[in-house]
């Protein structure tokens, strides 16, 4: 969490990380349990295949990518116009997950505020 400025509560299994507002929690992996009887879960052994990601969204895109490359981040290309509807890129955390960081542009915003009320 050095890289994304949160501050561990708990640190693992699982972790339990304040950032900004709100709360990550980050696990792992491990078995079966009573509510996934048939489940285990792990970290990638192929980094160029996956199925889920952790998906941010950012003030500035520009300076979070700035400060996380700076703190070791390992990042994809520079944030990249997605249609107009966003900037984003990706980053991988230390065991190789996923990361999609972006930053809804002004289209976007005005487009959520029709749904806030």
């Amino acid at each position: 969490m050095r890289i994304l400025g949160g501050k561990i509560i708990k640190p693992e299994n699982p972790c339990y990380i304040k950032l900004a507002n709100s709360w990550l929690i980050l696990n792992s992996g491990g078995g079966p349990t009573p509510d996934k009887p048939e489940v285990s879960l792990e970290p990638p052994s192929d980094l160029n295949r996956g199925n889920s990601f952790l998906d941010l969204r950012v003030a500035d895109i520009w300076i979070c990518c700035n400060q996380w490359r700076a703190k070791g981040a390992v990042s994809s290309l520079k944030p990249l116009d997605n249609h107009g509807w966003e900037w984003r890129c990706y980053m991988r955390d230390p065991d190789g997950y996923l990361i999609e960081v972006g930053q809804y542009t002004q289209i976007a915003l005005d487009c959520f505020k029709k749904y806030a009320t």
